[in-house]
């Protein structure tokens, strides 16, 4: 027999696809509503019925392929580079002063590509899942991992948006936001027969009832404006919001509270430009920008990052660079090849006027190398 706590635990999962299966129905309904009801019942003209019907079942299929991939897109996690060993665990475990847990932290992070701190300067660093925190990367607690490049914990597809389904995201926004308009200005003409009607307000509606085939028709085709044109206001905004962050290349995490780095707080600390922001998230392929199909850049661990102050602390090379900052032709240890590979793409258009591609604020941009002088703390 199953302990209560594990089936309480299945109860709350049955209860998050509510919202899921709440769109799913409004979806289901609206097709119906348009498709037979508006289309087939309701249009006489033919060749109109039919553009109506092939423009309508593009942006569906879109809108749905889009959100079926941002729903089942399982949230990826760091790699085990980050994740303590067995054996690391043990020596954390063993050691009581903080001073030595630190050193052996420090030990870890000192090859990973980590520039984002806590709020006091330290390495990010997850108690639950027993691994240094990449940069861009949290805990969800309703997902109980930790996910790269979270943004938030959308009810609406009962999952994670984040690195693996970032792109799928702002697709199923965009096509959402296409088929709500689309259905709104299609049905438009057929709703304000019942405001141009001559008379009061019911004799307007009798008229309007009487003049279509089906009252009940008529009443889904109206709600049917209505719910269109409401959630293409909403869309339009959150959409909206979201090119904004894409832009900037912030999560929505981020910019509620910027990513803290060794120089401080910077709210453009990952943001190489609006193109390079765009592929980051779309990537190179543009064949693939409109479909929902994986091409961001990169593996979510490490990301191609701007600081606006040099570390003190490293020496100087020969020729006056700081020995940590590579151009974008040099390569590291760390991440592996594709990711390397993905960086250099979104570094490379800059080469040409130097092996240093500086942005109008004077930033270095950097590919991922490491920083020995590191002060580390835990952080849940």
């Amino acid at each position: 027999m199953a302990p209560s706590g594990s089936r309480n635990v299945d109860c709350w999962r049955v209860l998050y696809w509510i919202p899921v299966l709440f769109i799913s129905l409004i979806v289901a309904w609206s097709y119906y509503a348009y498709v037979v009801q508006l289309c087939i019942d309701t249009i006489e003209n033919m060749g109109e019925k039919i553009v109506y019907l092939l423009v309508y079942h593009v942006l569906f299929i879109m809108f749905v392929w889009s959100y079926w991939q941002t729903i089942f897109t399982k949230p990826m996690n760091p790699l085990k580079e980050f994740h303590l060993s067995h054996s690391d665990k043990e020596l954390l475990e063993r050691e009581d002063r903080r001073e030595s847990q630190q050193e052996i932290l420090r030990r870890i992070a000192k090859d990973l590509p980590i520039y984002t701190r806590t709020m006091s300067g330290a390495i990010r660093y997850c108690d639950h899942c027993l691994l240094l925190k990449p940069d861009r990367c949290h805990h969800c607690s309703a997902c109980d991992m930790c996910i790269l490049k979270m943004d938030h914990h959308c009810p609406w597809v009962n999952n994670c948006v984040g690195f693996a389904n970032y792109k799928f995201f702002m697709l199923f926004l965009a096509y959402s936001l296409l088929y709500c308009l689309f259905v709104t200005a299609t049905d438009l003409q057929y709703f304000i027969q019942f405001w141009t009607v001559d008379g009061k307000t019911h004799d307007r509606l009798i008229q309007y009832l009487n003049g279509l085939p089906d009252t009940q028709a008529k009443f889904q085709i109206m709600f049917l404006f209505f719910a269109a044109s409401m959630f293409s206001v909403s869309l339009a905004f959150l959409f909206a919001y979201h090119c904004w962050l894409v832009c900037k290349n912030r999560s929505t995490l981020e910019a509620f509270r910027a990513p803290t780095f060794q120089h401080g707080p910077d709210k453009d600390g990952f943001s190489l430009g609006t193109s390079k922001n765009f592929r980051q998230v779309f990537g190179n392929e543009k064949k693939c920008w409109l479909l929902p199909v994986f091409s961001s850049l990169g593996d979510g661990c490490s990301y191609p990052t701007c600081l606006v102050n040099a570390d003190p602390e490293q020496p100087s090379s020969p020729s006056g660079r700081n020995p940590s900052i590579k151009s974008a032709g040099e390569s590291h240890q760390f991440p592996p090849k594709p990711l390397r590979e993905s960086q250099s793409r979104l570094l490379n258009n800059g080469q040409s006027e130097g092996n240093e591609d500086r942005d109008k604020r004077g930033r270095i941009f950097l590919t991922g190398t490491s920083n020995p002088a590191l002060t580390i703390e835990k952080e849940t």
